[in-house]
């Protein structure tokens, strides 16, 4: 398939870089600093663009499969709309262009799944220090559900730089109350990749943790 993947100089962005790849998929990635990504492919495009400047999301569209987004940014102090307006845009654009397949991470703890990051994160880490960031993916979520998209959103536990792992677990209940569950990266990429080809999560919203 043609990919195009948003948010590929991230952890998670890459691991789907890579492993997609490895699949034989044709991957083109956005991201604001080529130069950060560190490796070469004959099926690899990297496109310099910026997801809050919707022109640049258009010149990179047409013709792709499907949209992968691992968008994320480090502005956790601060309010911003760089998810939720960033996805707007990638929505657009794939509006624009017929392009229906959608599928975006986000986290466990967000709208319909509060509270599944365990306590630390839901009495502590999410109130304290995550606060906006949380509030903006709240809003990200919302775009996408009420878009015409085949979407499904993946909501990982904790990311970790662990290594790929298969028989994780993931369904519509995932999470705990108390506990934060934890998931790797690679995971998280390996899940999201084989939805590609599967409708079980097609505009679900599925957590996903070890």
């Amino acid at each position: 398939m043609k990919l195009l993947v948003i948010g590929g100089t991230g952890k998670t962005g890459r691991e789907l870089i890579i492993q997609g790849l490895a699949q034989g998929h044709v991957v083109t990635a956005v991201v604001r600093k080529p130069d950060k990504i560190k490796y070469s492919h004959p099926n690899l495009y990297v496109e310099k663009g910026d997801v809050l400047i919707h022109e640049n999301l258009e010149r990179v569209m047409k013709g792709q499969d499907a949209v992968l987004s691992a968008l994320g940014h480090k502005r956790f102090f601060i309010p911003t709309n760089i998810l939720s307006k960033g996805t707007q845009n990638i929505i657009n654009a794939m509006n624009n262009y017929n392009v229906k397949r959608f599928i975006c991470i986000t986290s466990l703890g967000v709208n319909d799944s509060r509270f599944k990051l365990g306590l630390y994160y839901t009495l502590f880490t999410i109130p304290v220090i995550l606060f906006f960031y949380f509030l903006d993916k709240s809003k990200q979520e919302k775009l996408i559900m009420n878009s015409d998209l085949g979407w499904t959103i993946v909501r990982p536990g904790q990311l970790t730089n662990g290594k790929k792992r298969t028989n994780y677990k993931h369904g519509l209940s995932v999470g705990s109350y108390v506990l934060t569950k934890m998931i790797s990266r690679a995971s998280v990429a390996h899940f999201i990749l084989n939805q590609l080809d599967d409708e079980t999560y097609i505009r679900k919203t599925p957590g996903i943790t070890n």
